[in-house]
């Protein structure tokens, strides 16, 4: 496990009881480089969606656990957010919940010389995802060729 994914997970670990106690859901835990900085963020989610202030509660008891366990030997910057409407589907749970919803499915490879795809989630298991279209034709990725999937934004 690289150094990244020890951080995150570490942070799941000790920030979910305090998600659930103030009934939010954690969405997901990233720990990246941007221009020279590393941020730690989680994002967390609610039915009716984040506010600034649920965001603050969660980023004000995690801070004190942060600064305790001091398990991150860089300097980072801590973020607690809304994973926004066009939030990726990682877990289980975002593709269960997903089901029967519009999705992008965005490929590192060309598919049939296209490499973005928006169909219906119908099903999928640990190593594919099939989406249906409205022509009632179905198509099958395997995981390891998908760069991303999110639900579809219409607007």
């Amino acid at each position: 496990m690289s150094r990244k994914e020890d951080y995150e997970q570490k942070t799941e670990e000790l920030l979910t009881p305090i998600v659930d106690r103030l009934g939010f859901e954690l969405v997901d835990v990233e720990y990246v480089k941007e221009g020279g900085t590393w941020y730690l963020r989680a994002y967390i989610d609610k039915p009716g969606g984040i506010t600034v202030d649920d965001c603050e509660a969660v980023s004000r008891e995690f801070s004190d656990i942060l600064d305790e366990k001091d398990y991150i030997a860089d300097s980072y910057v801590f973020e607690v957010s809304s994973p926004g409407l066009g939030r990726p589907l990682k877990k289980e749970k975002d593709f269960k919940r997903s089901i029967g919803e519009e999705v992008e499915i965005r490929t590192y490879r060309a598919v049939d010389r296209q490499k973005e795809f928006v169909g219906i989630l119908l099903r999928y298991d640990e190593n594919t995802v099939t989406i249906g279209y409205e022509d009632e034709t179905e198509q099958t990725f395997e995981r390891s060729d998908i760069a991303l999937i999110r639900l579809a934004l219409d607007f």
